[in-house]
């Protein structure tokens, strides 16, 4: 019996491009390879130890090619080119989140009309395998929730401020020259890529696709001195955390938004740049996971290993999506936050179902009480352009 390889035809050789190039290299797999890879700009690619094109033409009609491996930052070149390998019947692995997020609908109907893959693991956490656990050891109605911090740079940010002191310009900025964050950082710290990669794992927690625009995400970038020192007063630290939850038997909630963390909450220790992930279920209760979520070595592991599964024929079943059962997803229901503002004008943009705490002076005000996630989603541009800062305030 003939021993399959897989032959990959690789589009984008940045730093996850070189990264799996590197690992494939210190691997020395005899299995796997690289047979040829896209670039926009060839002058920028002077590497002689790989075949380098800027015509896509040329990788999906390479004769040796029988898997596409798309890497690059640009959401429709990455559609374009997953879409076309899928509709030749070529297995492709995909790193774009933002393109997976707006596009997972369409692309699992053709991976089943044209009887191929779509693997993307990597698009999600980085090195935690958090989609192939719940495809298949959460593959039942016993899930209750996904919980975590999914972005590594706004958490880099976070565990500067509150472990060493830092203002959040010069963590900000740190993070920048470290390399991550970057030179415009609302992606990260704006909770957009956050949302992107929750919207991937609802697929495949609940079965169920929401679009991003219809997710409330609110970020980091407002954070004051004053939310710091509230936060520290309560003994909680500030993380950016992504939610998909049931909020009831029948009913889903997905959210993207600071949180103010207990100490007894797993994420609550997870710092600098790494990602942590807590799965909750009926009767286990709670599983974590935590890895590094970005970086050229860890994503490029982890793309490596969706290309691997093709080697045994893997790819994902979404038994979810096939259930007779789903929750739907739902806004109509309160949270408590934590709400800080200096006019207040600012204060009335959301109705509090109550309010618990309340402080005024001439620099900064703030409320903790309840509001329903429904009016959060309907103001959440006001809220994002105005000069207020709020976080998610849970009672432990």
């Amino acid at each position: 019996m003939e021993t399959k390889k897989i032959n990959i035809g690789l589009f984008g050789f940045g730093t996850v491009g070189k990264g799996l190039h590197d690992v494939l290299s210190r691997v020395k797999s005899e299995r796997v390879s690289i047979q040829i890879v896209c670039v926009r700009h060839l002058e920028r690619h002077p590497e002689t130890y790989v075949k380098i094109t800027d015509k896509a033409d040329e990788v999906f009609n390479h004769p040796d090619v029988n898997c596409i491996v798309e890497l690059i930052d640009d959401e429709e070149a990455a559609y374009y080119i997953v879409k076309r390998a899928l509709q030749q019947g070529l297995p492709v692995v995909s790193g774009n989140k933002k393109m997976l997020a707006h596009h997972l609908p369409e692309l699992i109907e053709l991976q089943e009309r044209y009887h191929t893959a779509l693997l993307y693991d990597a698009s999600a956490c980085g090195s935690i395998p958090v989609i192939r656990n719940l495809e298949e050891y959460y593959d039942n109605d016993l899930l209750l929730s996904v919980k975590g911090i999914l972005n590594g740079s706004s958490n880099f940010i976070l565990s500067k401020i509150f472990n060493e002191g830092m203002s959040y310009p010069d963590a900000l900025q740190l993070a920048q020259q470290l390399g991550f964050a970057e030179s415009d950082p609302t992606l990260d710290i704006g909770g957009w890529d956050s949302l992107y990669k929750l919207v991937i794992l609802t697929m495949h927690a609940f079965g169920v696709y929401v679009s991003p625009e219809e997710v409330f995400t609110f970020g980091i970038q407002r954070m004051s001195d004053d939310d710091i020192r509230f936060a520290n007063e309560k003994r909680r630290r500030i993380k950016l955390v992504g939610t998909t939850a049931k909020v009831s038997d029948t009913e889903l909630s997905l959210a993207v938004m600071p949180h103010l963390i207990s100490r007894q909450k797993y994420i609550y220790s997870v710092e600098d740049e790494f990602n942590g992930v807590v799965i909750k279920g009926l009767f286990y209760y709670k599983q974590f996971m935590f890895g590094q979520g970005a970086g050229g070595h860890p994503t490029g592991s982890a793309v490596l290993s969706d290309i691997t599964a093709r080697l045994y024929d893997y790819k994902y079943e979404y038994k979810k999506l096939h259930s007779e059962r789903h929750p739907v997803f739902t806004t109509d229901f309160p949270l408590r936050i934590y709400y800080r503002y200096t006019r207040k004008e600012d204060l009335g943009l959301l109705q509090f179902e109550d309010i618990e705490e309340s402080y005024t002076s001439a620099t900064h005000s703030y409320v903790v009480g309840h509001v329903k996630m429904k009016e959060l989603v309907e103001k959440a541009e006001q809220l994002r352009q105005a000069n207020i800062f709020l976080a998610a305030f849970p009672e432990d």
